[in-house]
């Protein structure tokens, strides 16, 4: 998790800026305290970090670290609960799980115009497996397969909206990822809910949705259909200087950069595209990506899979450059399979 938390700073350095020190966080299941006390020291815009953890074990180390650091103050609480007259401007939930017990008080706890930054470690819900679960505690049907990880992050973010809806909040993603076996969100909470959030999740039908193909075991969601990235954010961000993976985390900020100009749902694999067509064998994604470009559409690769790419063309052109694109199947010989009959009399 070092990267994701590399990940973290970058992303306060970017939102709140490295100069005046007078902004408040709250990480609601702290454990022992490594993301938070990691955000105080180098996200650079803290003044003041508390942290919240309710095991007695943990707690015990998370204050033997948090003295360490001006400006932190650990907390043996449970995290479900906000601290009295809480208003912060970045509260962070990521426990080992579901978020979902601790997300009502971390919306509350946010001032007007502050952060949210949400994980989800339950994929097994979130992406389909235990789709039954799923339905019982998110209210959505997950899309299974490939594209259940990033369906699951959609499924979160469309959560997370309708809780922040009924607390009278407005809910507007700045970073939304998927990673290993978790997903994450980083998202403003404003005053009101707003119109921005209005179309944003929807149910979708694979049958009818003229992006990726979605699978069979429709509809799916209700789903954020709305944009993961905010640009202006994502070009703020920058490599934190004391980063613990500094190439991973420089290669997927140079990939939320390109796939934020191409903010769709969903995306495709050539290899995919190639099986679920019947082809013989998949084009390059650099022969796909270019005849896309050539027919008037954007490209960019997706950070949730290396060979995915997120298009503004719809699924039948996709389809067709791929069939146009993908080799002719070559034709059986007796050496691809077939083994002619013996003459009479041979061994």
């Amino acid at each position: 998790m070092a990267a994701d938390r590399d990940l973290a700073v970058a992303f306060v350095r970017a939102r709140f800026g490295t100069g005046a020190r007078d902004r408040t966080g709250w990480e609601v299941a702290a454990a022992t305290g490594v993301r938070g006390l990691r955000l105080l020291a180098e996200g650079g815009g803290f003044g003041a970090f508390r942290l919240t953890e309710r095991s007695a074990d943990a707690c015990r180390v998370l204050e033997e670290n948090a003295r360490r650091f001006p400006g932190a103050v650990a907390e043996c609480a449970d995290g479900r609960t906000a601290p009295a007259g809480a208003s912060f401007d970045y509260v962070d939930v990521d426990p080992y799980g579901s978020p979902i017990p601790f997300v009502a008080g971390a919306i509350a706890a946010v001032r007007p115009g502050g952060v949210l930054a949400v994980t989800a470690t339950d994929l097994l819900v979130l992406a389909g497996p235990q789709a039954a679960a799923c339905e019982r505690r998110y209210g959505a049907r997950p899309v299974r397969g490939r594209l259940g990880p990033e369906g699951g992050l959609r499924i979160l973010m469309a959560y997370l909206a309708r809780s922040a809806a009924a607390d009278g909040r407005s809910f507007r993603p700045l970073l939304a990822y998927v990673r290993d076996h978790h997903v994450r969100v980083y998202a403003e909470i404003g005053r009101a809910l707003a119109e921005p959030s209005a179309g944003s999740i929807a149910t979708l039908d694979p049958v009818t949705f003229d992006g990726p193909w979605l699978g069979d075991g429709g509809p799916f969601g209700p789903l954020w259909v709305g944009p993961l990235f905010d640009p202006v954010l994502v070009g703020a961000l920058a490599d934190p200087p004391h980063a613990a993976r500094p190439e991973e985390v420089h290669a997927l900020l140079g990939r939320f950069a390109e796939e934020a100009a191409v903010d769709r749902p969903f995306y495709y694999e050539a290899n995919g595209l190639a099986h679920r067509l019947g082809l013989a064998e998949p084009p390059s994604l650099a022969a796909v990506r270019a005849a896309l470009t050539d027919a008037g559409f954007a490209t960019a690769r997706t950070h949730a899979r290396p060979e995915g790419f997120r298009t503004t063309a719809p699924r039948s052109t996709v389809e067709s450059i791929v069939r146009a694109l993908s080799p002719p199947a070559s034709p059986r010989t007796p050496e691809s399979g077939h083994r002619p009959a013996p003459r009479a009399g041979a061994p």
